[in-house]
């Protein structure tokens, strides 16, 4: 069995959460094509956080204290992570 790395995770537009997590892209891109979905499928990192990913990968720096608030890191996401938009279950 091979260990799991990342996720795939798909928020469909105007969601509050996320509607589904998939192992690879391939099974999500069918999964939004077989459905005609609209939203972003997002690759998160499994077993870290977003924040601390970005700050270790150097894809954010910390600049004031509001950056290290739980409020700020408990919203945070990063453009830096991989990304597609769909709409109607086509890659936008």
């Amino acid at each position: 069995m091979t260990d799991i790395k990342e996720v795939w995770i798909f928020n469909g537009a105007n969601a509050k959460f996320p509607s589904a997590v998939f192992a690879n892209k391939e099974d999500a891109w069918d999964w939004i094509k077989r459905y005609h979905l609209t939203g972003v499928l997002t690759k998160y990192p499994l077993g870290v956080s977003v924040y601390d990913w970005a700050i270790g990968s150097g894809n954010f720096k910390i600049r004031s204290e509001r950056d290290s608030t739980p409020e700020f890191i408990g919203r945070f996401s990063s453009a830096a992570q991989e990304h597609m938009h769909f709409e109607d279950g086509n890659f936008d």
